[in-house]
């Protein structure tokens, strides 16, 4: 899934996104920061997006969060869909 600026992020690795506008993601970010485990991909540019993944980085992304919702809807629609063609390929 494209998290802005052409970097990439696994979509079957995320786990949740999002606003970091309330103080529980504020301290999850400074929580990830001292723990070596944030990634900033704003390019100097507003966070607008937490990205929390499986191996519990935290990302931070300057695209909105409701973006990111559909990019990963897109996605997930995506492999499900890849997924159920090759199931039919392989019964034929």
């Amino acid at each position: 899934m494209n998290a802005g600026f052409g970097n990439m992020v696994a979509v079957d690795k995320v786990v949740a996104v999002v606003s970091p506008n309330s103080a529980p993601a504020k301290r999850l970010k400074d929580d990830a920061r001292d723990g070596g485990r944030l990634v900033d991909i704003t390019q100097g540019r507003r966070t607008r997006s937490i990205i929390i993944t499986t191996a519990n980085q935290v990302i931070l992304s300057a695209v909105q969060v409701e973006t990111l919702a559909s990019r990963y809807q897109q996605e997930a629609s995506r492999a499900v869909h890849d997924s159920l063609e090759r199931q039919a390929g392989g019964n034929s």
